[in-house]
């Protein structure tokens, strides 16, 4: 087994949340979840522990940062966002709490439809953005700007992140690797297990990538 990690984890009661934190403790890490209501939170054991925080009100970012080898974010709530941009008010706290505790990595988890710094998207994926997907600006923009604030503003960390495209009732295909510009719909599982896999990978540094499923 590889050596024991600690992953300190936003959204861990999400879909892909869930799903990744159950893989972490699988795989013999330790995780420290930040829930809502942890009395809610139904996975449990003890390399898991369970801290309660509402979102972008997160206190006490240092001590929920001690011993954390990896930070992972899946936040998202598309109500919440479409009034406030959470993500970027949780990722501006965040980042230097990290410096201040020595931690270096940290893999977040946008949309694929949210453009990423110093970059267009294609035509078909500005196109389902403004279309099909316009209900949801208000976490692109979030995300946007999360993103923005990392590339302008986070050099000193390992930062990575995942423009995911999740399909709610996607049942898992295999394995998805990153790509500068083709993208698949996912389950959420495969999407934790991309997360987890990638957060390791240090070609990941620095990327807003999508990703894809790997051809046979």
């Amino acid at each position: 087994m590889n050596q024991q990690k600690t992953f300190l984890v936003f959204g861990a009661t999400g879909q892909t949340g869930r799903q990744f934190t159950a893989l972490a403790l699988r795989e013999g890490h330790k995780v420290r979840a930040v829930a809502r209501d942890p009395e809610k939170f139904d996975l449990a054991g003890p390399d898991l522990e369970v801290h309660q925080g509402v979102v972008p009100h997160v206190i006490d970012l240092d001590g929920l940062l001690q011993d954390v080898d990896f930070v992972v974010s899946m936040l998202g709530n598309a109500a919440q966002q479409r009034k406030q941009a959470m993500n970027t008010a949780v990722v501006r706290e965040l980042v230097p709490a990290m410096g201040r505790q020595g931690v270096k990595r940290f893999l977040y988890q946008a949309g694929g439809l949210s453009k990423p710094p110093g970059r267009r998207l294609s035509p078909l994926l500005w196109m389902l953005k403004h279309t099909v997907a316009r209900e949801l600006i208000g976490q692109h923009k979030d995300n946007e700007a999360v993103m923005r604030f990392l590339a302008d503003s986070a050099c000193d960390i390992e930062w990575i992140v995942h423009r995911a495209s999740i399909n709610p009732n996607g049942r898992s295909k295999g394995v998805l690797r990153r790509s500068e510009r083709s993208l698949s719909l996912a389950s959420f599982e495969d999407c934790a297990e991309y997360n987890f896999r990638t957060v390791m990978d240090s070609t990941a540094f620095h990327t807003c990538d999508l990703s894809v499923y790997r051809k046979a």
